[in-house]
């Protein structure tokens, strides 16, 4: 399906996810008091693992910057909120499809906590233990600590639409999830224990099942975060690629939560002659909370009113370094199909214009190296309606989400090209979005004006992969040839190639070699 405009279309929506440079780890003022509500990343894609090509995968992440050795508590879903993830698959910026996931949490004991004998004789009293696990989990089942949650899938409005409960291979509507990677001493294999909590998913209406797991995962997210965000303190310029280090990293250490949903393609399009879905994910809290003055294990607070969206997330980038200080809590709020209040954010971006007083010097220009091509049309036909004949479905309405073409086979791993469609792996972001996609190189690039200059694709078909794409002309972007990084590699090497496709996390504690 190697059409003019599916290339022009990778190309183009880079742009999408150009105008950041970190993903969404704590991208709001608001969100940042609510850890547990956090989207960190959204990913589409379809599925790449052996014999799984009619699926489609979509994996929402929370709980950002998660340290392993965050105990005793670790990193617990909030059984207060709503999770979910919605598919808009007719264009028109409302949710067609929406799977909503809520938690429960249970102690140890049948609620009670498990608690152990001190003193003696008419001295010993049983006292509970301050442990999510008082032994070795996957082995001898001893966890003091267990979450469940179940999942139901709304068909039209998410509040207001039909809702039917989703079930696993034997009927059970309960799914459970797995206890954080504590460390080695509490679990003797970590990755096979964690895999037992893959679970089959029934779909009613759905010719097919798919699958389903919730639970921590190696954060997949690459980014040079700490210098991006001091005003970008890097020059990145990588002409040869020998300035890549993983050390680079600033999320190497860091664990997440995922929500891994792989379902079937034909559940979520509108049908065969429509194959593009656009995707995303949120969180919402119900308007009231009543703190507990004595607050205990199940009663902490008390919730009631109508459900309110406080996370948001599609395309990745955005909320960061796109929207401006003042309305990043107004966007994590809002739904797609009320975008057209931040079309300024995207018309006229701060972020080139940031670049270039960072780094002008740098590359040793007299005059500005942002692109001029004001109001920058290239990035709303990118990020707010899709390109025609590719991500753009039949009905147009400007917003923000991720856009999969699942009519595009998935690339196998090995052969996945971490830069997406520019690099012509059609498979990859900017069409949905990978785990192994580097979407902070291509952000920088981008955004600095890469598509105003040729591109690696045979546009017109002559042979020769170096056209330009006709959005705007060189002169308009005098960076835009630059080798722009941040210096923090990332491929299909560093996460799986089965489902959940996230890397095991990372253990709390190491046992000591012998």
């Amino acid at each position: 399906m190697k059409t003019h405009a599916t290339l022009l279309l990778g190309a183009i929506t880079a742009l999408t996810a150009m105008n950041a440079s970190a993903s969404s780890h704590r991208e709001a003022p608001n969100v940042t008091r609510l850890p547990a509500i956090d989207s960190t990343d959204f990913y589409a894609f379809r599925s790449y693992e052996t014999d799984r090509e009619d699926y489609v995968t979509l994996v929402a992440n929370y709980i950002p910057l998660q340290d392993a050795y965050g105990g005793p508590n670790y990193f617990a879903m909030d059984p207060n909120a709503l999770y979910e993830i919605h598919i808009d698959n007719d264009g028109d910026a409302v949710e067609d499809i929406t799977f909503q996931f809520r938690f429960q949490q249970m102690l140890g004991a049948m609620g009670s906590g498990v608690a152990l004998p001190i003193g003696e004789g008419e001295n010993q009293k049983n006292v509970a233990i301050p442990l999510k696990n008082f032994g070795n989990v996957d082995t001898d089942g001893s966890a003091n600590f267990y979450e469940t949650y179940s999942i139901k899938k709304v068909s039209g409005d998410r509040r207001t639409g039909s809702a039917i409960s989703l079930t696993d291979g034997s009927g059970e509507a309960t799914f459970t999830k797995p206890l954080d990677n504590i460390g080695e001493k509490s679990f003797t294999d970590y990755e096979a224990y964690a895999g037992g909590f893959v679970h089959d998913l029934t779909i009613p209406g759905c010719d097919a099942g798919g699958k389903v797991f919730v639970g921590q995962r190696k954060d997949p997210f690459v980014v040079n975060l700490g210098k991006t965000f001091d005003l970008v303190n890097y020059v990145p310029l990588d002409g040869d690629g020998s300035a890549q280090d993983d050390a680079n990293d600033d999320l190497a250490d860091k664990n997440v939560t995922s929500i891994a949903l792989e379902v079937p393609i034909s559940c979520v399009i509108a049908d065969s002659e429509s194959p593009v879905i656009g995707a995303w994910t949120s969180a919402s809290q119900q308007q009231a909370r009543i703190l507990n003055p004595e607050a205990s294990f199940t009663k902490p607070e008390v919730n009631g009113g109508a459900w309110t969206q406080v996370s948001r997330l599609g395309m990745p980038l955005v909320n960061e370094v796109v929207i401006g200080l003042s309305d990043k809590d107004t966007f994590n709020a809002s739904e797609p199909k009320d975008d057209g209040q931040f079309a300024d954010y995207v018309t006229h971006p701060t972020l080139p214009a940031l670049l270039d007083i960072l780094f002008r010097d740098a590359l040793g220009a007299s005059d500005n190296i942002a692109p001029s091509n004001i109001p920058r049309t290239d990035l709303v036909t990118a990020f707010l309606t899709g390109f025609p004949g590719v991500n753009q479905m039949s009905t147009v309405t400007a917003s923000e989400m991720v856009r999969l073409n699942t009519a595009i086979a998935a690339t196998a791993s090995a052969d996945q090209s971490a830069f997406g469609v520019v690099a012509g792996d059609l498979a990859g972001f900017p069409n949905g979005r990978r785990p192994g996609d580097d979407v902070v190189d291509i952000a920088l690039r981008v955004v600095m004006g890469a598509l105003c200059h040729p591109v690696a694709i045979d546009l017109n078909e002559d042979g020769t992969a170096n056209d330009n794409l006709g959005i705007c002309a060189e002169s308009d972007a005098p960076a835009g040839d630059q080798p722009f990084s941040d210096l923090a590699p990332i491929n299909s090497t560093y996460v799986n190639d089965t489902f959940p496709y996230l890397l095991t996390p990372l253990a709390g504690s190491v046992n000591p070699a012998p």
